[in-house]
């Protein structure tokens, strides 16, 4: 019975740490996979307008994204937002629509700790990510 309370103590630190990781400090691993997504999908229409996709999607292991909701996960897709804005600003992209970056749980054993993935949705509504997705 020892052993057990050990592990789960071990397993609720290591939540804990991957929590306060995603909110208080860049996790430098996932921006940089987000400004990839954003830089591999960008669509060049003239010498003055590169175009980029508008939505992204963060998908988190479900427990770890279970602890972001009760500690508040929509923070940490607006500071995501943020910083993805940031770099768009610095690349003189324009988004297809208003940009959003919604943190959702993964619909598959992740391979990875996350799973990034855009879309260009250019009549969504920055804050129409809800339970059921997007609305346009």
């Amino acid at each position: 019975m020892g052993a057990l309370t050990r592990w789960e103590r071990a397993l609720e630190r290591w939540q804990s740490a991957l929590v306060s990781k995603a909110r208080h400090h860049e996790p430098v691993e996932l921006l940089d996979a987000l400004r990839r997504e954003c830089d591999d999908h960008a669509v060049v229409c003239s010498e003055s307008r590169v175009v980029v996709p508008n939505a992204y999607e963060v998908e988190l292991d479900t427990a770890v994204h279970e602890e972001l909701l009760r500690h508040g996960a929509g923070d940490v897709g607006q500071e995501l937002t943020d910083v993805l804005a940031r770099h768009g600003e610095q690349r003189g992209y324009e988004w297809a629509g208003p940009l959003t970056v919604r943190i959702t749980p993964a619909t598959r054993p992740p391979d990875d700790p996350y799973r990034v993935s855009s879309s260009p949705m250019p009549h969504v509504r920055a804050d129409a990510f809800g339970e059921g997705g997007p609305t346009p």
